[in-house]
């Protein structure tokens, strides 16, 4: 493989980069050395306007967000390619050409949410002058049909939610997000074949929802710590003495997770119940930590934040659930699951700082405790603006460090490397345009009818 990466690299940027992209997707390791050799061979035709040359350095620019800690070289020339593509004579490419150009400069395809890239792509294919008919119609043909499993799984969730209580009078101060959440276990895990996979996180994120609000606007202190006794007990009888709002809430987490455990016991002979319920009760108690904060009046540090705040962002239970759920799970990888490995909490540290840029302000105003950026404007003593690139800079570090722990990952965890990517290219979907999440806007709407509700013309 390095004999044909290098004969590759010396001669075509486009091809180098291109590879050592695919290649870092999949989690195989290769070197960067002679990626960056290429880039100065090429880097003095930069100035020329040549397809061949730009499309060298919209590869060079995509490879360079699959950069790991130390890789500061592939990071420059990936900045330095940017700079270049922003700078073109657009006068010179198709339209097409200066639509990819775009796309990928309004956000690098690492970090989008793939079946809205799909979508796009199939669209901005057909665009082109020397696309092929076969290959396009397939296409379409293949994204209608996993569309179809989507709106399955959605009518069964939609039945589901609707005989579960929680849209009720006691909890209409709750978000009622149900569209939005399937849509956000799609962006996790689109594959067709993970249904069960993907039903599970939509109740997942609708539990969190009602969780989130009801620490946030709902209960007292006192109130809050009875409800997270109630799930550290995990029975249903210890949620008697709560608020009704708080008794519904447990009753149906519980009896959901019990099903879920239960049905997948019966297939595989396997006990999840007890990883589900360590994921649930890890998460309360960061919720609860989060409340004493904001009633003792307590701003932490940054890194007493993000220390709690990589929990109290829900991730690591819809990534427990995406382990334990595998078809592949056996009892030798289940009785090996660590509580957490780096790479969790990783990819749930990036999604909860984008997840602070949009929504902090709101969520404070409401009663939420300071996010990421009042920490750190209050401990740098800077302003906000100041607080928000310096967020901006960890979510690129956090990046890194994925990418670092998804490359050499262990082979128990090798198929949810999707997973672990899922997770923030979701939450950077719906947060790229503001809190697309709780206002539901018209970026969210759209990218529900592309992904879920309007099939391709065939």
């Amino acid at each position: 493989m390095e004999d044909e990466n290098n004969s590759i690299e010396e001669n075509n940027l486009h091809g180098s980069a291109l590879l050592f992209r695919l290649l870092r997707e999949q989690g195989i390791k290769n070197a960067v050395n002679a990626l960056i050799s290429c880039f100065k061979k090429e880097r003095e035709n930069f100035n020329q306007n040549h397809e061949h040359i730009v499309k060298g350095m919209l590869s060079l620019y995509e490879a360079s967000y699959l950069a790991v800690e130390g890789e500061e070289e592939l990071e420059k020339a990936g900045k330095l390619a940017m700079d270049h593509l922003k700078c073109i004579d657009r006068s010179l490419f198709t339209q097409q050409f200066i639509e990819e150009i775009d796309h990928a400069l309004e956000l690098p395809l690492h970090w989008r949410m793939s079946r809205l890239h799909t979508r796009w792509f199939i669209d901005a294919y057909g665009r082109r002058e020397n696309f092929n008919p076969t290959l396009l119609e397939l296409a379409k043909l293949d994204f209608n049909m996993v569309q179809g499993i989507y709106k399955v799984e959605l009518q069964e969730l939609s039945m589901w939610w609707r005989n579960l209580g929680l849209v009720c009078e006691e909890l209409d101060f709750v978000r009622d997000r149900l569209v939005e959440n399937y849509l956000m276990s799609i962006g996790t895990t689109f594959q067709p074949n993970f249904g069960r996979l993907r039903k599970a996180l939509t109740k997942i994120i609708c539990f969190v929802t009602t969780i989130d609000d009801i620490y946030d606007i709902y209960g007292t202190l006192d109130e809050l710590k009875l409800f997270t006794n109630t799930i550290e007990e995990w029975k249903i009888d210890a949620s008697q003495q709560l608020p009704d709002c708080m008794k519904i809430c447990s009753i149906a987490i519980l009896s959901t997770m019990n099903d879920i455990a239960t049905s997948f016991s019966m297939e595989k002979a396997l006990d999840i119940l007890p990883c589900l319920k360590r994921a649930w009760v890890d998460f309360f108690k960061s919720q609860l930590l989060e409340a004493k904060w904001y009633h003792n009046g307590y701003t932490p540090t940054l890194d007493e934040y993000l220390e709690n705040a990589w929990v109290s962002i829900s991730g690591n239970i819809g990534l427990t659930a995406a382990y334990c759920l595998s078809d592949d799970l056996t009892i030798e990888s289940l009785n090996s699951l660590e509580f957490y490995p780096h790479f969790i909490r990783y990819s749930c540290t990036i999604v909860r700082l984008y997840d602070d840029l949009q929504t902090s302000t709101a969520e404070i105003k409401r009663g939420d405790v300071p996010k990421s950026i009042q920490c750190y404007m209050k401990e740098k003593n800077v302003s906000e603006s100041v607080a928000r690139d310096y967020i901006k800079c960890l979510i690129r570090i956090y990046w890194k460090k994925l990418n670092q722990e998804c490359a050499t990952i262990s082979t128990l965890w090798e198929p949810f490397r999707n997973d672990l990517y899922g997770c923030p290219r979701a939450a950077q979907c719906f947060y790229q345009h503001g809190d697309g999440y709780a206002e539901s806007n018209h970026e969210t709407k759209d990218q529900i009818n592309c992904v879920i509700i309007e099939p391709i013309a065939l």
